[in-house]
């Protein structure tokens, strides 16, 4: 695999790998550091001459058992049992959390800062405007645009998108 290939790799995996490790480890700085850590694991074990032949599905099981190490240095007792195996639909999941965060982020910041007042933490639009010093109506119109805007981004190119926490 050349530098190239893998850095394409890293590129259109980190985010969605790091939203199934925040699934396992309920850490982001953690899942970051464990995505980290096995896109470096496998960088030096393909300098080594390992062949992969399907590296999605081998970024998932590395991350999977970067978690699992994490876990068990804790000591904590958490069982395998509890961890969501590498299937299609973590697969999936994980890149669908990764477009959602991507489009969010792309908000303009006014925007964000507002839908995520309001999504993220459950604030009414009353508390968003007293919060911020705007009118409720202010609240709406931004939260009006930031739906469409998710929608044009998410929908682009794709069957129709369902945001979960709407």
């Amino acid at each position: 695999m050349t530098i190239r290939e893998f850095e394409a790799y890293f590129r259109r995996l980190y985010l969605p790998l790091g939203m199934y490790a925040l699934r396992i480890v309920d850490d982001a700085d953690v899942a970051e550091d464990m995505v980290q850590d096995a896109f470096l694991n496998t960088w030096e074990r393909l300098e080594g001459g390992l062949e992969i032949s399907n590296f999605k599905a081998f970024m998932y099981r590395s991350v999977r058992n970067e978690c699992l190490s994490y876990l068990s240095s804790l000591k904590e007792k958490v069982g395998e049992e509890f961890i969501p195996e590498v299937g299609e639909d973590e697969i999936d999941t994980s890149f669908r959390d990764a477009r959602i965060w991507k489009a969010i982020d792309e908000l303009p910041e006014k925007c964000r800062e507002i839908f995520l007042m309001s999504k993220r933490d459950g604030y009414s639009n009353e508390e968003i405007a007293d919060e911020l010093g705007i009118s409720i109506k202010t609240v709406k119109n931004q939260m009006t645009k930031a739906f469409s805007r998710l929608r044009e981004a998410l929908n682009s190119g794709h069957k129709p998108f369902f945001l979960p926490f709407l």
